[in-house]
């Protein structure tokens, strides 16, 4: 198909998007009709991320609170390119290797105005970047005492998101694969182990994703949302990619509210055989 016809079929898909009957996430008692939460990090130029942005249909940023200028107001800032009356600032401790450097970095974001929101990061492995879920865990039982609301990221490991639950996380956040690796979902089984044993919070996916087809994937899976940024970013286009990804979290979200039908080793006729002229 030439770029000429996908321009004149694609868009006859989207108003069953955006037709879709109101179905919102709610954290901490905030509803959000988005599923899709997005970052802000790797893009080629702060006018490319908010494109992608509007493109994506996020209601949710993720900002790096180590990594922008929250001081110096004369000069340019990631910032100045998210409109905050139309998305919701959600601060991250990325780069935080400690639970001190995480809890220290959550009040830095408040003290500044950003939010008492924190998606909670506690990096354990330099060269993976997995999370410290002990110092993550940690971290979460001050920063909530103190009245954040805590989305940590986490392994796809049950116990430990227990925990954090009992912490009082208003959300869990698993990995589907290692952050900006782009490999997709590498453990479905975990993902599924926790989607059926945890019910009181949202789960979201966070990390790992490369396409909208993973996306997809963990919403089919029943995950309430998935928050993502490399597999936008580094993109060929990355606004295509933003609405592809848009569209993966509707679509695979539909699926899951329809229920798939059962899979069979054998065949099974798609015509019934009763009724047939012999």
């Amino acid at each position: 198909m030439s770029p000429e016809s996908a321009a004149i079929i694609y868009p006859l898909a989207l108003p069953t998007i955006r037709n879709m009957p109101e179905d919102r996430i709610v954290i901490a008692g905030r509803e959000f009709r988005s599923r899709l939460f997005v970052g802000t990090g790797k893009y080629r130029s702060n006018q490319e991320m908010a494109r992608c942005h509007e493109a994506s249909g996020a209601e949710v940023v993720t900002v790096a609170v180590r990594r922008v200028n929250l001081t110096d107001r004369s000069k340019e800032s990631l910032l100045d390119y998210i409109d905050r009356t139309k998305y919701f600032l959600l601060p991250n401790t990325a780069a935080c290797y400690t639970a001190d450097e995480a809890i220290r970095t959550a009040r830095l974001g408040r003290e500044v105005g950003l939010s008492n929101w924190v998606k909670l990061e506690v990096i354990g492995d330099e060269k993976t970047l997995f999370p410290d879920n002990e110092g993550l865990l940690e971290a979460t039982r001050v920063l909530t005492k103190e009245g954040f609301v805590c989305l940590p990221y986490t392994t796809d490991d049950l116990i430990n998101a227990r925990k954090l639950i009992d912490a009082g996380a208003a959300a869990v956040m698993p990995l589907a694969a290692p952050i900006g690796s782009g490999l997709g979902i590498q453990n479905e089984n975990n993902l599924r182990i926790l989607r059926e044993m945890i019910t009181e919070v949202p789960l979201i996916v966070d990390a790992g994703v490369g396409t909208a087809s993973d996306v997809a994937k963990a919403m089919e899976l029943g995950f309430d949302g998935v928050l993502l940024n490399t597999a936008i970013a580094a993109a060929e286009d990355s606004v295509k990619m933003a609405e592809a990804m848009k569209l993966g979290v509707a679509a695979g979200r539909l699926a899951y509210q329809a229920g798939r039908m059962p899979k069979k080793l054998y065949a099974s006729a798609s015509s019934p055989l009763t009724g047939v002229v012999r």
